[in-house]
């Protein structure tokens, strides 16, 4: 009969223990900081819709076969993960982290278990497995100290990638070429840095937004020099669909023409649609030219790979799990990692309610809830997972939705675009009608070359205001502009600037002015390729539209949706907006909308 075999290894941190959490529950870059290979993950649906993940990796000559029991933990208080061998000298490999507050720092306790599947195994253990872990640990948590503490920039130094001669010429080329362009923003130097001395972790899908916030830049410039870096050749990318519950890529494609119109996320066990705005996200990852980035897993399900994530616990059948934890106030959704009902809880604070996890739903228990603790009571007759999330944390998918509407998309990747025929349903956008006024009796004024270099240079700064604020030109029509943001805010902002712009541009040509006329909607849509290009169609266009058709010169006209948003309503709070009605061609009803008259700079509501 095999003995469990413990060793017990413990670090007292001079830091915080929510901040020595961060780096130690990192455990994709703790296994690859101390060497660990890769592993390959095989999912098994099982008939009662779970999921089993099964796990391959070579160590040295060794293969070795497991399979992986999804990890369980309570947001900065432990973790624990267990590996059930399935062939070799070990039958299971088990950890246990603990985190303690100590004076104005922290104890973590790391404890390894093995079980040895004979008199091998067991030498194994000893006079391996648990020396190397004690010295492993040790190193990693003088660094995560040295992290905490500013004395380092990273809890897992790395050593830079040394590039050979001709990989050396080729990442040269390539970032001559970033900086040389308009959407490099002075970044490519950072960004081949970092491609070369960054965990393999962080580089197997990186994400502009997360990016910037590392390097405290704005969001625009690191997602425009990334789509700069992709066609010049330090990086590719790829779309992922993300499972709307378990938040993965499912399925990864290198083309929007290539996206099917849905998938099956196997460890959840649910069919989904593409939604552009939520789960269609644009990742990126070194060109396989400059560093090579070898597919697998370090580790599957680690706490700070769903850092979202505050409670992840093993429920066994009819049996129950209190877990001694502190949920800040917000909203919550909990939910199994097995297939099964959802339920959305707003907590107020105090202690956090009794749970229990049926088959059809999850109800709220009427005991009084204990201070500091979460109870967990499964009513399945098979074991559950039970997932405590938060849903305010801040998401860094760069969507489909906002990089396509991006000017720097537009311009770099007008090539990547929906197969004909293909329709994707946009819940909500923001489009900016644009028109000339007098156009035609300005050529005729002046002459065809002289009207068309104005007409030119109002293209210019159009174009340069809606790039700014995060939108995209998506067409033009004649003298006029179609252009499309993700958020009504942006849209407003780029109005209101650009009519600013066109004053500025009126005192520099006296003699031949231009007038205006703007109009902006929001609303849902559908996305199509026309003529080679991502387009937009719908009402919320044809409204859009009617609403510039309704603007005088130097006029913006919004709709109602435009108003009622908190951020564009900010915008406008200073400005004169007048309240209009009118019939509009195509539309039933007579549509209610505010007029902004002309000026080139803000103006005192009434009101005040």
């Amino acid at each position: 009969m095999s003995t469990l075999l413990s060793r017990e290894f413990v670090y007292h941190f001079d830091a915080p223990r929510t901040l020595v959490w961060e780096a130690l529950a990192d455990t994709k870059r703790y296994n690859e900081s101390i060497g660990l290979p890769k592993h390959e993950i095989r999912e098994e649906e099982q008939p009662d819709g779970s999921v089993r993940f099964f796990a391959t990796a070579k160590l040295g000559p060794v293969t070795l076969h497991w399979e992986d029991i999804p990890q369980e933990w309570a947001s900065g208080r432990w973790f624990r993960h267990r590996r059930l061998f399935l062939k070799g000298p070990l039958k299971q490999l088990n950890v246990f982290v603990r985190f303690e507050d100590e004076g104005e720092g922290c104890v973590v306790h790391y404890r390894i278990d093995v079980e040895p599947a004979g008199l091998l195994g067991g030498l194994i253990a000893r006079k391996g497995i648990f020396a190397t872990t004690e010295r492993n640990f040790h190193q990693v948590s003088e660094n995560v100290e040295a992290w905490a503490k500013e004395q380092a920039e990273t809890p897992y130094p790395t050593e830079p990638v040394t590039l050979d001669e001709t990989h050396s010429r080729r990442l040269e080329t390539a970032l001559g070429r970033v900086d040389a362009s308009r959407y490099g923003h002075g970044l490519g130097r950072r960004l081949a840095e970092w491609l070369l001395s960054a965990q393999e972790v962080d580089l197997m899908s990186i994400r502009p937004l997360k990016l910037a916030r590392m390097w405290e830049e704005e969001e625009r410039h690191v997602i425009e020099l990334c789509l700069e870096a992709v066609k010049d050749g330090l990086l590719e990318s790829r779309w992922d669909l993300l499972c709307p519950r378990c938040k993965g890529a499912k399925l990864t494609t290198s083309g929007l023409d290539e996206l099917p119109e849905g998938a099956h996320c196997p460890s959840c066990n649910i069919s989904y649609d593409r939604d552009f705005a939520r789960n269609v996200e644009l990742t990126f990852q070194p060109a396989a030219g400059i560093r090579k980035v070898v597919h697998g897993e370090f580790c599957l399900f680690g706490p700070m790979s769903t850092p979202h994530v505050r409670l992840q616990v093993r429920v066994a059948p009819g049996g129950s799990e209190s877990v001694e934890t502190a949920l800040a106030p917000g909203s919550y959704r909990i939910r199994t990692l097995e297939p099964g009902p959802e339920r959305i809880l707003d907590f107020s604070g105090g202690g956090f309610p009794a749970l229990s996890i049926g088959e059809a739903e999850i109800a709220v228990e009427t005991e009084e809830p204990e201070l500091g603790t979460v109870t967990l009571r499964n009513r399945c007759e098979r074991p559950r997972v039970v997932i405590v999330e938060a849903r305010d944390w801040a998401e860094d998918a760069l969507t489909a939705h906002r990089v396509t509407t991006m000017q720097a998309f537009r311009n770099l990747f007008a090539e990547d675009v929906l197969r004909g025929g293909d329709e994707v349903g946009i819940a909500h956008i923001t489009l900016m009608f644009t028109d000339l006024s007098g156009s035609t009796a300005l050529y005729e004024k002046i002459g065809d070359a002289p009207a068309y270099g104005l007409v030119r240079e109002h293209f210019d700064f159009l174009s340069r205001i809606v790039r700014d604020n995060d939108g995209g030109v998506i067409k033009t029509i004649g003298d006029a502009v179609m252009a499309a943001f993700t958020e009504p805010g942006n849209g407003i902002k780029a109005a209101l600037e650009i009519r600013e712009h066109v004053a500025e541009f009126n005192r520099a040509h006296r003699s031949n002015p231009i007038g205006l006329k703007l109009g902006l909607h929001a609303g849902p849509c559908i996305a199509v390729t026309l003529n080679g290009r991502l387009d937009y169609f719908g009402g919320t266009v044809n409204m859009a539209a009617r609403l510039q058709g309704e603007a005088g010169p130097g006029e913006i006209v919004i709709s109602e949706a435009i108003a009622a948003d908190p951020a564009a309503a900010e915008m406008l709070k200073s400005q004169w907006l007048e309240a209009d009605r009118q019939a509009i061609r195509g539309f039933k009803d007579p549509v209610s909308f505010r007029r902004l008259p002309p000026g080139g700079t803000a103006i005192k509501s009434a009101s005040e």
